[in-house]
């Protein structure tokens, strides 16, 4: 008997060719559009190529009828609101950089998104992200690993899936390149073939997050001061929500060297500036922590580590100080570590785990 797929469906290539090696590899694949913004958004702030615009539940139905699957559009807005848009603004407003989209796959895509293929007796959900779920014969656990395109690799931002979702769920791009899925395409006739890439935060048109957050809470962020590595007031910042650790640009400051954002103190409502040297870490103390391979961390490991989703891999030590806390430290410094982002642990190509940065070490 056919095993069920419900399969994700952004109107983009990769989740398209997902549902055709999907098809071809026997499964019964039912293709699914989330829709999670507010209608009165709908047609003013998104981008043809976001994720979640109008434009791409049209283009996935177009590519479920070229490709001859069932489709449907889920109403996801009110969980999207809660777990995604409402986290994103509580954690700039509290000095914090937030990765909505490791949000959006914990919480909507494997906790949600699957709830419903269970439903409805589906027997997994499937995405067109680029990583590889696989079963240890030895431990019997699900490990999840890199994608063969290092570029592309989504792992970063998947670090949260339990045992049970990578149970269930079925990622066909792991072993193909990019360039390799972008020629099926064309090879297939799908109507998305030369579609552009989709933004990385699909709710803000314009990357104009503290815009965004504005208009959201409809409400002006309270300036503050900006203080140098001294600790003297060097200027006025337009409210904490524009800023980021690392930031250089817009700053409007003249200080004699480039100046970053190298700390943000929403009690204070102030962000510090100094320069580049000071924006690098020995090491951070991470929370929230999942692993994969194992429960639970019961002893140091040597690992490599990303701080960041477009970041390298760096060798680091993992110190377990408490059963839901981490120390790491670098083997090399590491610039503008950033509370609020994702630190993800691997052990070459296996994600190990990963955790939420609380702050950096000095």
């Amino acid at each position: 008997m056919e095993k069920k797929v419900l399969l994700g469906m952004s109107g983009g290539v990769d989740s398209s060719v997902a549902a055709h090696l999907l098809k071809q590899e026997g499964y019964q694949v039912i293709g699914v559009t989330m829709q999670i913004w507010p209608e009165e958004k709908e047609e003013t702030n998104q981008p043809d190529n976001s994720c979640c615009s109008l434009s791409a539940v049209e283009d996935a139905r177009r590519v479920a009828n070229h490709l001859d699957i069932p489709f449907y559009v889920m109403n996801f807005k009110d969980y999207f609101q809660e777990k995604v848009i409402d986290y994103f603004v509580d954690e700039y407003r509290n000095g914090r950089t937030p990765n909505p989209c490791i949000a959006c796959n914990r919480y909507v895509k494997f906790e949600e998104l699957l709830r419903k293929a269970l439903q409805l007796n589906c027997d997994y959900v499937a995405t067109g992200h680029y990583a590889t779920i696989e079963k240890e014969e030895k431990t019997g656990r699900y490990v999840l690993k890199k994608s063969v395109t290092e570029t592309k690799d989504q792992t970063y931002a998947l670090y949260n899936m339990t045992q049970f979702q990578l149970q269930h769920t079925l990622m066909p791009l792991g072993k193909y390149h990019k360039e390799d899925i972008r020629e099926l395409a064309k090879t297939l006739q799908l109507p998305v073939a030369d579609k552009a890439e989709s933004q990385e935060i699909c709710f803000v048109s314009d990357n104009n997050y503290g815009r965004f957050i504005e208009e959201y809470q409809q409400q002006k962020s309270e300036e503050g001061s900006f203080i140098d590595h001294h600790g003297k007031v060097v200027g006025t910042h337009k409210g904490i929500i524009h800023y980021t650790i690392g930031q250089r640009r817009g700053l409007h400051l003249a200080l004699g060297y480039p100046a970053y954002v190298t700390k943000i103190n929403p009690t204070t409502n102030t962000v510090h500036v100094g320069p580049l040297e000071k924006l690098f870490s020995k090491g951070l103390i991470a929370k929230d922590l999942n692993f994969i391979p194992f429960e639970t961390l019961r002893e140091d490991m040597n690992a490599t580590v990303k701080i960041r989703y477009n970041a390298k891999d760096v060798p680091a030590t993992l110190y377990r100080i408490q059963p839901d806390k981490v120390k790491v430290i670098f083997e090399t410094p590491q610039r503008a570590v950033t509370a609020g982002q994702s630190v993800v642990f691997y052990d070459n190509q296996v994600v190990v785990g990963g955790g939420m940065i609380m702050h950096p070490i000095d």
